[in-house]
């Protein structure tokens, strides 16, 4: 509970951080930014694929860094998939700052340190009937890359790939401490 109530704190204080800065553009060197302060996405791969519906907002800082908000929906440990009775009944908040590279005019290489939190249960069948159930809630920091391309003067896509240690003890037991996580983003810029 502790961690759940430090993670909201330091999530609040990076909201009210980043609306109380001016931004310059969106990115650096960019000729189709513009002053764009914002960027709506959704990762429209793990979507088709595995069903979890990925959103998130960016609010650029400055020309080389943002802050990021994500919601996560049917949330997955890694790229486990549901089938055989298995069922995810998780959903995520996530935070990031994300930290720009590069002066190509049509995107660039960005890191990103994250904060996530986890919530909900996993079930499967047991070994002599029922169903057992793991509390997935967990408290989650970790690390990321990606590439954004720029292609229009409101769109933006590209790929990202971040690996992340929970701190749950019930899921590392079930599944492992580490957990990697990629997707490919589609983004509108306003």
């Amino acid at each position: 509970m502790r961690k759940s109530i430090f993670t909201l704190a330091m999530m609040l204080g990076f909201i009210s951080m980043g609306m109380a800065q001016e931004v310059v553009s969106s990115s650096s060197g960019n000729t189709y930014a513009g002053d764009f302060n914002n960027e709506v996405k959704v990762n429209f791969v793990n979507l088709i694929l595995y069903g979890t519906f990925e959103v998130g907002y960016e609010r650029y800082l400055s020309d080389d860094h943002s802050l990021e908000f994500k919601g996560f929906i049917n949330d997955r440990f890694g790229f486990n998939s549901e089938g055989k009775g298995k069922k995810y009944k998780t959903n995520s908040v996530q935070v990031s700052m994300n930290f720009y590279f590069g002066e190509s005019d049509k995107g660039n290489i960005y890191l990103f340190p994250l904060a996530k939190i986890r919530f909900g249960d996993f079930e499967e069948p047991a070994d002599g009937g029922g169903v057992d159930t793991t509390d997935m809630t967990a408290f989650i920091i970790g690390v990321g890359a990606g590439y954004k391309w720029e292609l229009s003067r409101n769109f933006a896509f590209g790929p990202y790939a971040s690996v992340g240690r929970n701190f749950s003890d019930e899921v590392a037991d079930r599944f492992t401490s580490i957990e990697f996580n990629a997707g490919f983003n589609l983004g509108y810029r306003f």
